[in-house]
């Protein structure tokens, strides 16, 4: 059970959040995995019988990421109870988390804050009497690939050769196939949801205040979608994606709650108590919103 202490002054905090950005508080810490959706879907179901006149969820995010697969599940039943969805990132939402932004109508960040690259990870279980790991999926794919290249160049080794020789090809192409999805659910999410509200362009100076057409939204998203699954651009799984990158080289727009102090003030206390607490019990899953705490 939370502390008395704590539970107030995260019910304090998440109710101040509400106020500035006019919704309903969710806050998730944690694995983006399947074993966790009951759990979220029914906090959901709570969080809308307290208030039904809200259409806007506001959705505090901190996350290593996990399933794709997870993500699709997480946004049906979002988008089942509410129409917008605003997602804050206090630290970090990396891999499946990423992912699990660009379904959202705004993403709010600051320069501290960060998203990643879109590695999407698999959930491997090599023997039942061992606890499974989470594999980030392109990486093995490189790595085969490059193998494959030195093969047909005639370059490889013979370990390399052995260590070709032995891969499952089941596990490879269920990598093949949670990189295709996470790239998918991103574009079709990023024009569904993201880029709803984009009508002129803004950033192109060829183009700016000319009218944004379906195919060009279509193909901005496949671009983004691109640029966060190469692993030769960002090199590592955990690679920092922070606001400016963002805005600059993705040319993403996202909103910095950091222009506004009181918001970043709320948003920060807000976090860093609740960090804290996950932090020393250890909870590998934490969901809180001030109707119904955390747990």
């Amino acid at each position: 059970m939370l502390d008395k202490t704590i539970s107030r002054v995260l019910d304090e905090y998440a109710l101040k959040l509400e106020g500035h950005l006019d919704g309903d508080v969710l806050a998730y810490v944690g694995e983006i995995h399947s074993a966790n959706i009951k759990d979220f879907r029914n906090r959901i179901e709570e969080l809308r019988k307290r208030n039904t006149r809200r259409d806007r969820l506001i959705f505090v995010l901190t996350t290593p990421g996990g399933m794709a697969e997870t993500t699709e599940d997480m946004v049906e039943i979002m988008r089942k109870h509410y129409s917008e969805v605003y997602f804050v990132i206090p630290d970090y939402a990396y891999s499946a988390g990423t992912i699990l932004c660009m379904s959202g109508d705004k993403i709010y960040m600051d320069y501290s804050s960060s998203l990643g690259p879109i590695d999407p990870q698999v959930f491997i279980q090599d023997q039942p009497n061992r606890p499974g790991q989470f594999v980030p999926a392109l990486g093995y794919l490189d790595k085969v690939n490059e193998l494959v290249e030195k093969s047909r160049n005639n370059t490889i080794t013979p370990a390399e050769f052995e260590l070709l020789r032995t891969q499952d090809l089941a596990k490879l192409r269920r990598y093949e196939q949670a990189r295709e999805l996470s790239i998918q659910l991103l574009k079709i999410w990023l024009v569904q949801y993201k880029f709803k509200d984009w009508m002129v362009h803004e950033s192109d100076d060829a183009k700016r205040g000319q009218p944004v057409s379906h195919d060009e939204k279509v193909d901005r998203a496949a671009q983004i979608a691109s640029s966060l699954s190469d692993n030769n651009l960002w090199h590592s799984h955990g690679r920092r994606i922070g606001i400016n990158r963002l805005r600059g080289f993705l040319r993403l727009k996202i909103e910095d709650y950091g222009d506004s102090p009181e918001l970043q003030q709320t948003i920060r206390v807000y976090n860093d108590v609740m960090a804290d607490y996950v932090t020393r019990q250890r909870y590998p899953l934490f969901l809180h919103s001030a109707a119904t705490g955390g747990d």
